[in-house]
Formats: structure tokens, C-alpha cells, sequence
């Protein structure tokens, strides 16, 4: 069985990337091998795979829902916004260069004999492949050329589910009005509306949906109820990021760059007892917490002149002065040294003072590092007695992505590092320094340190018991976590949707091809 199904959206955010999830976990309980797809993802979370290839964080949910690894051909172009009107573009996993919205809009077309050979490939290996669209594909403007939503499908002759977002309101309008826009070839290829993300009771909705039906002509594939799923975001829409007022217990604020990446990193961090963790867009919201996290950035130079210029840098600043830990990661470690210089223009051009917390000077370059790590916290003097020093020995794994060389750690570095990839071993040759600490500062180059190994329960215990708070149930184990919460979600998912009628759908369309 070749099979194939695709999810699109009415709009961004309409839950696209979780039912693709929940349809992978399903099928794979199922017994069929399953892989996502996603022809072009846009979306400053991304991951780094086995092989040293950088791909979207949604296809890697959707990956570890299905039960396998991830892998760059599951999404083939990513772009990767460096401002409101040009995006870094990554093809099968590796940087093609930087280029204007326009000047990629007219482009694209050339990507497609790429996006077809990383979809027959995984073809071949797979029993169902499942594919998310982008956006909507109602938008008339992008329709030339598609290669993502209803122009996917015609290239892979997939049945389309189109989901509309009740909790933002105006559902009905939404999927009537994203049918009515497309043309008659594709609205045949929709074979079942889902209205998502409700919450009520369902027997208030049923005349609307009947004359929708009525309406459309197709009819309604399910309503899908608000999942309190604790799964990855992919955008800038996450609700997690809206959360800006302190909880209970160890407050941890992290900055609300303009252009933050990889906020995914601090999820595993959100699961722990008595941390509360949200995010700060300026001084305000900002406050007094118990440790800031500068995250990482797409425009580090810019985020850094935004922070300067909004009085956050003059608050961290006195944060720190005020004992208060502040971790850099990536961009926000590059941020917290004493310069950041950009030759080449990778960014902006030109050089920057940073913030001056640690004694390290970056400098971006073309070439992009792109590597899985593991690594230890290091016993360092410059880290005094306070949180840092306490993290001594800690284990961790993750990756590196970025284009900036750092300098200047020396007898300072946060942690020892070791690639993953090219034959590394636990030779003492293979470890490498990362990292600088001085003080309460720390920063580090590594994305996804606190998914697994030690450190995140030992730093989540040595803030809680800085605040005299019991840490005795502290959990280690996220991956575990994780696994729950795609149980949860295809559970749910499955109630909702008639999945014989969905298993009756592909198979139609495969018996048509």
C-alpha cells in the first residue's frame, strides 16, 4: 500500500501541525509504516538530524509521533525569516543562500524536481505518507507556482482534509470561504472539512455544520476539541509565547526576541514542578525573575540593537549586577559577550558591542555549522558558587546550529562538547570547548541541552532550592513525557474523526491514480 493524505489550513495556526501528528501517530498504531512531509516549511524553529542536516521542529514532532527518525527529506525547503521581506533558504537540509521574498517567489519553481525526489524516496520506504500544507491555500496572491499546498497535491495526487480554527472565531466563514476561492479541479481534490480546536458542546454546532455541507458540497470529515497537548509549537502564533505573568514557584523569564528561534528549547523546562517559565517582550514584563534566558536569533545584531534600544539590555545588565543567573543560547550567547563582528554581511554588516557579560568576541562567517553534540557542564572557577558552579558534571545533548566563530572562552568555557557525527569518539582529542561562564553569566552555543540527560533536573533543583523549595519531584525524563502526549493527542483525534471513512478516502484515491 502506497497511500498519502494531506491536511490543509484556513489560515496559520489552524492546528495543521498537530492533526498532521495525531494522523501519524494513529496510522502508525495501526501497523503502517508511516512518515510526515512538508514541501516548504517556514518557521525559525528548526533541528539538526543524525547526518548533520537542518530541517523544520514540526516535522520532527511529526516524526517522533510516527515512532521514527527525522529526516531532512521530510521537509525539503525550509525558510528561515532574517527579516519582514527575506528568509534564509535551506534545501534538502543545507543552506542555498539568503534571498528577497520576491526574487524566492519567482524562484521556487526550480526547487520542485527536489521536492519530488525527497517525497518518491520516502515513498519507497513508507506505507503512508501524511503532508502538511502552509498558510492557506486561499491565498490568491501565493497560487502561481504552489508548491506547498494545493499545488503539492496535484503533484502527488493526495486527498485533502481542510481544518478551520473555531477558537479564533469565524469558522464557518473560514472553510466556505477558503472553498469557494479555490478553482473547481481543486475543490474536488477536498474530500472532508474538520473544525478544530473546539470547545463547547458539540450538539450547538450540528445546523452549521449541516449547512456547510449544504453549502460546499463536502462534507464534514469531524470536530476535533481543544487537546491540552503539551507539544511543540512551530511559529510565532504559539500561545506559549503569549505567557508573561509570573506563576508560582522559580520564575524563569525568557526574552521575546522580534527574531527568536528554537524557542523550543525551553518546553522540557515548562514540564517541571514549581518552574514557571514565560516569555518578555519588554522591560515591563520583564520584571524580577529568578534567571533570564537570552534565546537564540535569526538577526542577532538586530535583536541586540532592539534590546538596546528598549531598555531590556540596561535590565538584564542590572539583573546580573544583581546576582540574578543569565544563560545565553546561541544568538543570546553571542549577545551577552563583548562584540559581535559581521565582515561578510552574513547579518547587517559591520560590528556591534555586545553586552558585555562574558569576556568572548564572535565573528559570523559564510559557512554554517550544523552538528548533533553531547556534553558536560565543566567545573570552572569563573563560575564562582552560584547556579552555574552547582551544574558541575551535568550531562546534556542537542545540536548546533549558526554561522558566528566565538573566541575568547578559553580557561572560562561553559561545557565540553563532542559531535555526534564523522566517526567522533570519547577520545579525550574529540571533546572540544563551548561555551563561557563568568559568574552568574553563562552562554552556550547548544540548541535542546535540557531535552535529555541531567541538567535540567540539576539546574530546575538548584534554583528551587535557592528559593527553599522541595525538588523531590523533579523528572529527568521528557522523552517519556513527550511519548504521553502523542498517546494523548491521537487518542482524542481518533474519537473525533471517522477514520474508516479517512482509510476509505486514501484508498479511493490510490485505486484512481
Amino acid at each position: 500500500m502506497k497511500q498519502n493524505i494531506m491536511i490543509q489550513g484556513t489560515m496559520s495556526s489552524a492546528g495543521k501541525s498537530l492533526i498532521c501528528a495525531a494522523l501519524c501517530r494513529i496510522f502508525t498504531q495501526d501497523g503502517f509504516k508511516t512518515a510526515p512531509f512538508k514541501s516548504q516549511n517556514m518557521a525559525l524553529n528548526s533541528f539538526i538530524t543524525e547526518d548533520g542536516a537542518e530541517m523544520g521542529r514540526a516535522q520532527v514532532m511529526q516524526a517522533e509521533a510516527a515512532k521514527i527518525r527525522p529526516d531532512a527529506r521530510m521537509n525539503p525547503i525550509l525558510l528561515k525569516p532574517t527579516s519582514d521581506v527575506g528568509s534564509q533558504i535551506i534545501v534538502n537540509g543545507h543552506v542555498l543562500g539568503n534571498m528577497p521574498a520576491a526574487s524566492y517567489f519567482k524562484y521556487k519553481k526550480q526547487l520542485v524536481p527536489e521536492i519530488m525526489k525527497a517525497y518518491r524516496s520516502l515513498e519507497e520506504e513508507y506505507d503512508i505518507i501524511v503532508i502538511e500544507g502552509a498558510g492557506s491555500p486561499a491565498e490568491i496572491n501565493l497560487k502561481k507556482n504552489d508548491i506547498v499546498n494545493m499545488g503539492m497535491a496535484k503533484m502527488v495526487d493526495a486527498p485533502v482534509l481542510l481544518a478551520g480554527d473555531i477558537d479564533r472565531g469565524g469558522v464557518f466563514a473560514q472553510l466556505y470561504g477558503t472553498v469557494a476561492l479555490l478553482e473547481e479541479e481543486e475543490r474536488k481534490r477536498v474530500k472532508g472539512l474538520i473544525i478544530n480546536k473546539f470547545r463547547g458542546d458539540v450538539e450547538i454546532l450540528k445546523p452549521g455544520l449541516a449547512t456547510l455541507e449544504e453549502l460546499t458540497k463536502i462534507p464534514v470529515a469531524g470536530v476535533i476539541p481543544w487537546i491540552y497537548a503539551k507539544l511543540d509549537d512551530e511559529d510565532s502564533l504559539a500561545p506559549r509565547l503569549s505567557r508573561v505573568q509570573a506563576g508560582a514557584g522559580v520564575d524563569i523569564a525568557v526574552v521575546r526576541l522580534p527574531h527568536i528561534s528554537n524557542f523550543t528549547d525551553f518546553n522540557p523546562l515548562e514540564q517541571q514542578p514549581g518552574i514557571s517559565l514565560r516569555y518578555a517582550g519588554d522591560v515591563k514584563t520583564l520584571g524580577q525573575p529568578d534567571m533570564v534566558i537570552v534565546p537564540g536569533s535569526k538577526n542577532t545584531m538586530s535583536d541586540l540593537k532592539w534590546m538596546r534600544q528598549n531598555g531590556m539590555e540596561a535590565a538584564i545588565l542590572k539583573l546580573a549586577a544583581a546576582n540574578v543567573p543569565v544563560l545565553g543560547i546561541c544568538g543570546g550567547y553571542q549577545m551577552l559577550g563583548e562584540s559581535i563582528e559581521d565582515p561578510d554581511g552574513e547579518e547587517e554588516g559591520g560590528s556591534l558591542h555586545g553586552m558585555g557579560l562574558l569576556p568572548v568576541r564572535t565573528v559570523f562567517e559564510k559557512e554554517k555549522v550544523q552538528t548533533r553534540v553531547t556534553g558536560e557542564i565543566l567545573q570552572n572557577p569563573g563560575a564562582g558558587d552560584g547556579l552555574f558552579a552547582a551544574l558541575c558534571g551535568s550531562v546534556f545533548s542537542g545540536y548546533e546550529i549558526h554561522m558566528g566563530h566565538t573566541t575568547g572562552n578559553g580557561k572560562n568555557s561553559f561545557s565540553r562538547i563532542r559531535t555526534l557525527t564523522n566517526g567522533s569518539t570519547e577520545a579525550e582529542e574529540d571533546w572540544q570547548a563551548d561555551g563561557a561562564v563568568c559568574g552568574n553569566v553563562a552562554g552556550t552555543y547548544v540548541h535542546g541541552l535540557f531535552e535529555d540527560g541531567s541538567l535540567t533536573k540539576n539546574l530546575c533543583g538548584a534554583l528551587l532550592s535557592k528559593k527553599g523549595i522541595c525538588a523531590e519531584a523533579l523528572t529527568q525524563d521528557y522523552a517519556a513525557f513527550k511519548e504521553s502526549q502523542y498517546d494523548l493527542l491521537a487518542a482524542e483525534v481518533r474519537k473525533a474523526l471517522d477514520m474508516e471513512q479517512i482509510y476509505r478516502m486514501m484508498e479511493k484515491q490510490e485505486g484512481d491514480r
